[in-house]
């Protein structure tokens, strides 16, 4: 199943400095990438994190290949 990312990732001036957060919350796009880039699973931060979810952490990758792409296609 493809996430749709736009419906979870969510851009607010002002909060968290207008970076890409989740669902509203202080939770930014980054910190999930930063954990799992750390080690941590998708299980270890829905725990630490009870607020966040499957499709969260899914709608955080999703997020993060797509600017990914956009930023190949302009090198």
């Amino acid at each position: 199943m493809t996430i749709n990312y736009r419906n979870i990732i969510t851009l607010e001036s002002g909060k968290r400095g207008g970076k890409p957060c989740i669902r509203g919350l202080r939770i930014t796009v980054y910190d999930v990438l930063a954990w799992m880039a750390e080690g941590m699973t998708e299980a270890e931060i829905i725990e630490d994190y009870p607020e966040l979810n499957s499709d969260d952490i899914r709608a955080c990758l999703a997020f993060a290949a797509d600017r990914e792409h956009h930023v190949s296609a302009i090198i």
